[in-house]
């Protein structure tokens, strides 16, 4: 009772067609793809940021979240 068959789902299928009509399911369907393919670049954009700026702290460098002031401390000045 619960399974559905291939063409229970061609019925609904069918219903859909003719209640929206095509060409509002195929520009549903090209918004749809359009938005997945943003959300895609823009997490390849989030990562690439983080990436370059990992590659600009060197070894050598304190890095203090905490600090109020503005202070360069490394391990030469020491």
């Amino acid at each position: 009772m619960g399974e559905f068959s291939v063409w229970h789902w061609l019925v609904v299928l069918l219903i859909v067609a003719m209640v929206f009509g095509t060409k509002k399911l195929r520009n549903i369907g090209g918004d749809l793809g359009g938005a997945v393919k943003g959300f895609k670049e823009g997490m390849r954009e989030a990562e690439a940021p983080a990436l370059t700026q990992d590659a600009e702290l060197t070894p050598g460098t304190i890095v203090d979240v905490n600090t109020t002031e503005k202070a360069c401390h490394t391990q030469e000045q020491r």
